[in-house]
């Protein structure tokens, strides 16, 4: 596995500083620098931490930045860390902080459903976070629909979806029209099917299609 880089970015070297050591976190308002330091030093060797605060309270706003020094220790803790600090690799220094915290709100309260069934409350300081978010209601189902503006092998969609544990099955079809296709997949638990949408929604398959991935109603209870 590697990381591309467009051919715009300049030199290697600066791209690696730039845009693929650097990672970007929502954080509880009350943590400290340290404390930053410590949820994250178990990932790699950190260069600098650092919280965003108000410019005129000086209070945190909630949100840091951890630079480490190798991209694949930023990418390690990008995916092994709780969900609770959505972790994002962080725009370069060239982007003002208040585009990237716009950016960065509008694209991650994107609203996903959410409780027990994800890891968000395994640690104290996320369940009061996590309440304190605007959340619009969402109809949860084990049942998943795929939409894609070209067409799905049936083979290649199947190994995609079952790196999620608890595929039941996933048919795929085709517009005989439109060239597109679209499947439904199956999950054995609601909590499958959530993670599933959650870390597979916009995901390119092949590079340069992005998947839409929402739920289908499959007569079960959603409040379970």
């Amino acid at each position: 596995v590697f990381i591309a880089q467009s051919r715009a970015s300049g030199s290697h070297r600066d791209v690696e500083d730039e845009e693929l050591t650097r990672i970007f976190v929502m954080i509880p308002k009350f943590y400290t620098e340290e404390d930053l330091r410590e949820k994250f030093k178990m990932y790699g060797d950190i260069e600098y931490c650092s919280i965003i605060k108000n410019k005129t309270t000086g209070e945190s706003k909630g949100l840091g930045y951890v630079r480490y020094l190798k991209p694949s220790q930023a990418a390690r803790a990008i995916e092994e860390c709780d969900r609770g600090y959505r972790a994002i690799l962080a725009e370069p220094k060239n982007k003002s902080s208040e585009s990237l915290e716009h950016d960065y709100y509008s694209n991650n309260t994107r609203q996903e459903p959410r409780g027990n069934t994800l890891p968000f409350c395994g640690q104290p300081e996320f369940c009061s976070f996590e309440k304190n978010e605007s959340r619009i209601q969402e109809s949860v189902s084990k049942r998943l629909s795929v939409v894609s503006r070209l067409p799905l092998i049936q083979e290649q969609l199947f190994a995609l979806f079952d790196l999620v544990p608890g595929l039941e099955y996933c048919d795929v079809q085709r517009d005989p029209h439109t060239n597109s296709g679209y499947a439904v997949i199956q999950y054995s638990t609601a909590a499958s099917a959530i993670y599933a949408k959650y870390k597979l929604h916009g995901f390119e398959y092949p590079p340069g299609n992005r998947l839409t991935v929402i739920f289908l109603e499959d007569g079960s209870d959603s409040s379970e």
